[in-house]
């Protein structure tokens, strides 16, 4: 069995290729570029960046941009980037086909964002997010799962 790659510090990697939706792929092949695991950008950086592969519909690589700035905010708002981060992954999941994890996921951060809602930082949509959550929790607690979900604007036009 191969020995699996580590860090300097001894912890874990996957050097696996992924996909477009995060899914390893097999050894060798051509994936996706993957966002480097210490990535951690500055708000306004943080939701250019993450737009940008929603708009890829790569939302599983805006969920690791989010994080990454999740891990390293100051603490009030570490549940306003954990949301984000669970509404990307809950795409993520719809997107791969599982409603259930997508449900979930996407019920967490929404949850997370409502305290945000009436004094949003960084010109977040927080309404238009929470309403677009809704509707597809909605879609996805009647059974169906939609076709074209549609991806999020993160921030409000000025």
């Amino acid at each position: 069995m191969a020995e699996r790659e580590r860090d300097a510090h001894g912890k874990p990697l996957n050097a696996r290729p992924r996909d477009g939706l995060g899914r390893p792929m097999a050894r060798g092949g051509n994936g996706t570029p993957r966002v480097p695991d210490d990535l951690r950008l500055p708000p306004t950086a943080a939701l250019v960046e993450a737009q940008k592969f929603l708009d890829a519909n790569m939302p599983f690589h805006a969920h690791e941009v989010l994080e990454g700035t999740w891990k390293s905010c100051p603490s009030d708002e570490r549940p306003l980037w954990q949301g984000l981060a669970q509404l990307a992954v809950g795409l993520t999941h719809l997107m791969r086909g599982n409603r259930v994890g997508a449900a979930s996921l996407l019920r967490q951060g929404h949850e997370r964002l409502v305290g945000f809602e009436c004094n949003p930082p960084h010109h977040l949509d927080v309404t238009g997010l929470l309403t677009w959550s809704e509707g597809l929790l909605g879609e996805l607690e009647t059974g169906r799962l939609p076709v074209a979900p549609g991806i999020p604007a993160l921030r409000a036009t000025d």
